[in-house]
């Protein structure tokens, strides 16, 4: 198991095969992504890579990760991020990882935070169909109905489909395929739709339940 990479989600677009069957596509852009710390097995537990993407004035950080950066003699990152790996997967601190990292056709794991939709009702959040929209319903066609019984068990159950806050969760799409990674552009093309606002970072890894490429 090797680390993975942390990207910026920059925007979306699609294409059409020989077919004529359209992909959507989403662009990941990469940049200055390094080593920035390593994590043992001996000293802490477990085996990881600590990545930091994207340098940031000096300014920016704060006096503890100010002396973080100076102590491995790397630039302050934006963003950072621990990826597990495997005893023969480390990198020493400093290396730079880029889009080629990952291949063309190569299948994806990638993790984003959704977007916040604030509070929805049942419908929206949950697909419920609503009430009757006759025959005695009033006021409360979009309402969930029912959440529980009576005096048995008395309780509304942990994790019941209600509404509430919609959106802004930690999401993984497995399987997405790369299409293409420029390198001098530092982009990569997945197909698929992949969670976040534009400008949001996300974490690409190796495709747990697939071939690492196509057949």
């Amino acid at each position: 198991m090797r680390t993975g990479l942390i990207a910026e989600k920059i925007g979306m677009s699609s294409m059409f095969d020989e077919k004529g069957k359209r992909y959507t596509l989403t662009f990941l852009k990469v940049e200055h992504c390094q080593v920035v710390g390593q994590k043992t097995l001996k000293k802490d537990g477990y085996n990881a890579l600590l990545l930091g993407v994207k340098n940031i004035k000096l300014s920016k950080v704060s006096k503890p990760m100010k002396q973080v950066f100076a102590n491995v003699k790397i630039e302050p990152k934006a963003k950072l991020r621990e990826f597990r790996i495997s005893d023969g997967c480390f990198l020493d601190v400093g290396t730079a990882l880029e889009v080629d990292h990952f291949s063309p056709n190569q299948f994806v794991d990638v993790t984003g935070t959704s977007i916040g939709k604030g509070f929805a009702g049942s419908m929206k959040r949950h697909n419920f169909r609503g009430l009757e929209a006759s025959h005695g319903v009033s006021v409360s066609h979009r309402s969930h109905g029912s959440t529980g019984g009576r005096q048995d068990p008395g309780k509304v159950f942990k994790n019941k489909k209600m509404a509430g806050h919609m959106g802004s969760v930690r999401v993984t799409i497995q399987n997405l395929k790369i299409v293409a990674t420029d390198k001098e552009k530092g982009v990569i093309m997945v197909s698929g739709n992949i969670p976040g606002s534009k400008g949001s970072y996300v974490y690409i890894n190796d495709a747990i339940k697939k071939t690492a490429m196509a057949q």
